[in-house]
């Protein structure tokens, strides 16, 4: 009996170093497919963000063509360009509402990557919800009065005030 016992000891063990071989190769696995992801992510990032900076208007020089730019609708029109914050793409209204709700505390970059759902743990995420924040400030809707912190512009906020939708006509 002593013998089987111990059998099936030595088999235990054996299965359980093979799995335990098996969790690190996966673990490998895992890591590497998590970096492949977070460049993907950085990569398509980048992308959107030079597609946008292709939609601003090209400065013509003399006796150039004038060719309008062609490309997809800007997705952050210009603050003076809208009638209201519907005019935003989604993810931008969720900035500008968690920008009126901080208030004069102003919206920083981490809270905005949490907002758009993203991991605020990730640089490369909070970066990205950065270059938006950015965005709405060149474009009038928010202004950086503080470094790093994001408020409702004069214009946005008298909107809000009025008790109109933000950005409203």
């Amino acid at each position: 009996m002593r013998a089987v016992l111990e059998a099936r000891r030595k088999a235990a063990a054996v299965r359980v170093e093979e799995l335990e071989a098996e969790l690190v190769r996966v673990r490998t696995d895992l890591a590497d497919a998590e970096e492949v992801l977070r460049r993907r992510v950085i990569g398509l990032e980048q992308y959107l963000e030079a597609l946008a900076e292709e939609e601003e208007p090209a400065v013509v020089a003399v006796g150039s063509s004038r060719r309008k730019p062609v490309g997809p609708r800007r997705a952050v029109p210009h603050r003076e360009n809208a009638a209201g914050v519907e005019d935003l793409s989604v993810d931008y209204q969720a900035l500008m509402a968690a920008a009126l709700d901080a208030g004069a505390d102003g919206l920083g970059a981490r809270w905005a990557a949490v907002v758009l759902g993203w991991d605020s743990a990730s640089v490369s995420r909070v970066e990205g919800a950065r270059a938006r924040l950015k965005r709405l400030v060149e474009r009038g809707w928010l202004i950086e009065e503080k470094p790093g912190r994001f408020t409702l512009s004069a214009l946005t906020q008298n909107a809000a005030d009025d008790g109109r939708p933000v950005g409203g006509s």
